[in-house]
């Protein structure tokens, strides 16, 4: 019963709190939310005034801004007014100018026109006179104005030919008079037009056979033969129809010098098999190599030509295998280092440093088909690898007149170089382009009024000219002479030099009766 009672006064006490609290947290809660109430209400009367006020502020700042922008407006109207104002001053100056202008030019072209109109009439009263003169002019002389024309131009023509003449023969007087003293320039210069640039290769060599059975045996079994011995030596071998030979071909001369010497050993022994022919290929080389190097000694001994490089010396030495238009080139190579000296000792100039460099002239011409470029620009390149002297390597470099020579021993290189292949019998020349070159050089010849005939004699190194007496005087004679050179040297090309021979002959025939 006591347990009891004791629950009921817990749960009533239990109650009594819960409705207790809720009135505490309801009068709480209305409390806090009239403060609320309160305080929002006063945030918004202050947010009023405060928004009035600041709206306030901000009229009166737009306000000024737009009094500013206004303003501002005002003035770059102004400005803008002003500008324009003076725009339009400026353009009514100008065109107040530019009618004064025009009216100046109208009254200019007035005037040009009337002195125009002046001129004119002028020109054909000027005229009328001129014709009335020249019908007067014609009366009186019996030609017409085209005939006296011709008459005074022939006339002035035959003046002039005849002082030409005059001035060439004094001229040529005066310079035999001063030969002694110019003797140096006159040769130097003389012998530069003797240049000719003629290169020529063979490329062929015939081998004889002691009869065509040994053509079989040159090709082998399948041709493993003639295989070897073109591999080898990099030489072709024609094997043809032509009886008891056997063509080489190749642009390299020493190639085919050995297959041409592997060749004929073969042939000597008889045993033609790959083994034997490598053999003889071996042993063909060494003895081309030895040839060379004896053939450069022999060169550089015989022009007296000491201290070459032994690399000089061998391509001295391959020079013996090529050839220009059928002259080999190692003598004349030796001719030109002859010739240059000789020149050199009478002019009084370097005779070792001419000899020296007419010998290796053409030092290019030895590997010229192996490096690319001019023979002249690869001996000029070899000579200075090897220490040669600026001199000899000028010289080298200007002997076909690639450079312009500026020693007196460049200049005589490069006319013993011409000599040598202009000589008579040198160099082969086809019969073709020679008969062409000796008939031009009669055409240009017979071309020349007053000529009668013409003949290229001494291979086309001279031409004799005759030459009609009635027309052509001996004054005449020479300034056709020099007409006649002049136009050989820009229109023919030749080696050395040709002798323009004129013969004027007047004859007098009467028969006895």
């Amino acid at each position: 019963m006591f347990i009891i009672d004791n629950l009921i006064f817990i749960i009533l006490g239990l109650i009594i709190g819960i409705i207790a609290g809720y009135l505490i947290r309801r009068y709480i809660g209305e409390g806090k939310i009239k403060n609320a109430e309160e305080l929002a209400k006063k945030i918004s009367e202050e947010a009023e005034r405060n928004g009035e006020a600041r709206k306030k502020e901000l009229l009166l700042e737009a306000k000024e801004e737009i009094h500013r922008s206004r303003a501002e407006a005002d003035k770059e109207n102004r400005e803008r007014r002003n500008e324009v104002q003076k725009l339009e001053r400026r353009v009514l100056h100008k065109e107040e100018s530019l009618d004064r202008k025009s009216e100046s030019q109208e009254r200019k072209e007035e005037v040009l026109a009337k002195k125009s109109k002046y001129l004119d009439e002028k020109e054909e009263s000027i005229n009328d006179l001129y014709k009335q003169q020249t019908l007067e002019l014609e009366r009186l002389s019996g030609l017409t104005s085209e005939e006296a024309k011709d008459v005074l131009l022939n006339e002035v023509k035959k003046e002039i030919s005849h002082e030409s003449a005059i001035m060439i023969k004094e001229v040529e007087s005066k310079a035999k008079e001063e030969a002694d003293k110019k003797a140096k320039e006159i040769i130097t210069t003389a012998i530069q037009r003797c240049a000719a640039d003629q290169v020529a290769e063979t490329t062929v060599t015939v081998v004889q056979l002691p009869n065509d059975e040994m053509k079989g045996r040159i090709i082998g079994r399948e041709g493993r033969n003639i295989r070897t011995l073109e591999t080898l030596t990099g030489i072709d071998l024609i094997i043809d129809d032509t009886p008891e030979a056997v063509v080489l071909s190749g642009f390299d001369p020493i190639r085919r010098e050995v297959a041409r010497i592997a060749l004929e050993k073969l042939i000597v022994d008889g045993r033609i098999h790959p083994a034997r022919i490598e053999e003889m290929v071996e042993k063909a080389e060494k003895e081309v190599d030895n040839t060379i190097r004896e053939e450069g000694e022999r060169a550089a001994f015989d022009t007296g030509v000491h201290g070459l490089h032994p690399e000089i010396i061998k391509l001295l030495g391959r020079l013996k295998y090529r050839t220009s238009y059928g002259q080999n080139v190692l003598n004349h190579s030796i001719e030109v280092s002859e010739l240059a000296g000789i020149m050199a000792a009478e002019l009084g100039a370097d005779v070792k440093l001419a000899k020296r460099a007419g010998l290796l002239h053409d030092l290019g011409k030895a590997v010229d088909h192996e490096v690319e470029g001019p023979h002249v620009e690869i001996g000029a390149d070899i000579a200075r690898k090897y220490k040669e002297s600026k001199e000899v390597v000028h010289a080298i470099a200007a002997h076909h007149g690639d450079v312009e020579p500026q020693t007196v021993e460049a200049v005589l290189v490069q006319a013993a170089d011409a000599i040598s292949a202009a000589r008579p019998g040198a160099r082969r020349e086809s019969l073709e382009s020679y008969v062409k070159r000796l008939e031009k050089l009669e055409n240009i010849a017979n071309s020349f009024e007053g000529v009668e005939r013409s003949y290229a004699i001494q291979a086309g190194r001279e031409i004799r000219v005759l030459v009609k007496p009635e027309e052509v005087s001996e004054i005449e004679l020479v300034h056709t002479a020099r007409n006649i050179v002049k136009k050989i040297e820009s229109e023919l090309d030749y080696p050395g030099q040709i002798k323009v021979n004129l013969i004027r002959e007047t004859r007098a025939i009467e028969y006895a009766k």
